[in-house]
């Protein structure tokens, strides 16, 4: 089985048991959430239709919440001895895929 949810304004390709980091959701480590599935497919062994529409969901539980790797912000403007730097760390949550419902 397979999906495909949006979160954070970004798509993931998804299988149950895969980790996968996303931007902040408002979730405590261990709580679980469901979230909607923009597309899913199961397999063809297990005798589930390929495409289903809107009504799939999946199931995630939250592992941590953590800061990603430092982007630096450079701006220079040449001949104007002008320059600054700047530095960001997002905040991003690690989930784990549990399910995958295809109702």
């Amino acid at each position: 089985m397979y999906a495909i949810i949006e979160t954070g304004g970004k798509q993931f390709w998804v299988i149950p048991g895969e980790t996968i980091r996303v931007e902040k959701l408002e979730a405590k480590t261990g709580e679980e959430l469901t979230l909607n599935a923009l597309w899913a497919a199961g397999d063809a062994k297990e005798g589930q239709e390929a495409p289903t529409s809107q009504k799939a969901k999946v199931k995630v539980e939250v592992l941590r919440q953590t800061r990603d790797g430092k982007i630096l912000v450079f701006q220079r403007k040449p001949k104007k001895a002008y320059k600054t730097m700047q530095g960001h760390r997002q905040w991003v949550t690690d989930i784990r895929i549990k399910e995958i419902s295809l109702n």
